[in-house]
């Protein structure tokens, strides 16, 4: 399956816990959004929760974009953020099987756009106001009917990597025992696991001093 025009990949910014229950368990963690940091954000979801009587609501947000510091710094600050990054048309082959996931690139929308086109029940899960737009969110949301559990697992294959980056804030000694944890993991022995150098990268120090 060939990737979306937009973009071959599919980046999960996350926490070193998350990504190792993901390795282990060959299943991705949809979580209930109520504890977002952004409340206009989930009370959306909520809404439509309520609108469709479908009151167990389960998301995971993805961007399209490239590697940004504001990525890391929002969502996986600190030596134990990760970014996986997923091979996209792979990933939303898998991730579709799940019955009732939705899997679409969220809008983003201002005042003056609600006021003249207010939203249609089944948009509000995936409607931002416009200033997270630089986001580029892509997520998946299931909502089912009375579903005890407050998280959602599905299952992804492994072959879905593309590759792991490990937190630009993760210390080089740590980082290398890091990858080894992980490439001990079953079936995790060829994952391709790099530290990033977003924040200190020795090429493009050596510009300043004309040594490229």
């Amino acid at each position: 399956m060939k990737d979306s025009a937009k973009g071959r990949f599919l980046r999960r910014y996350t926490e070193l816990p998350f990504l190792i229950d993901f390795l282990e368990t060959k299943n991705i963690t949809l979580l209930n959004p109520k504890s977002w940091d952004d409340r206009n954000d989930s009370y959306y979801l909520q809404q439509y929760g309520e609108a469709t009587g479908l009151s167990s609501i389960y998301s995971l947000c993805l961007t399209e974009t490239n590697e940004t510091y504001h990525h890391w710094r929002v969502f996986s600050h600190g030596a134990s953020g990760v970014c996986i990054e997923f091979h996209k048309g792979m990933f939303l082959d898998r991730v579709k099987r799940v019955e009732g996931l939705r899997a679409e690139p969220v809008i983003y929308r201002t005042l003056d756009d609600m006021r003249s086109k207010p939203p249609e029940t089944e948009e509000l899960p995936f409607i931002k106001r416009h200033a997270f737009g630089d986001e580029m969110e892509y997520r998946l949301f299931v909502a089912r009917a009375n579903h005890e559990t407050v998280t959602l697992k599905i299952p992804v294959s492994l072959d879905t990597i593309s590759r792991i980056m490990l937190s630009p804030w993760l210390p080089k000694e740590v980082a290398s025992q890091v990858k080894s944890a992980l490439r001990a993991i079953r079936g995790c022995s060829k994952l391709k696991i790099y530290r990033s150098t977003l924040v200190e990268n020795e090429a493009w120090k050596k510009f300043a001093k004309n040594e490229f």
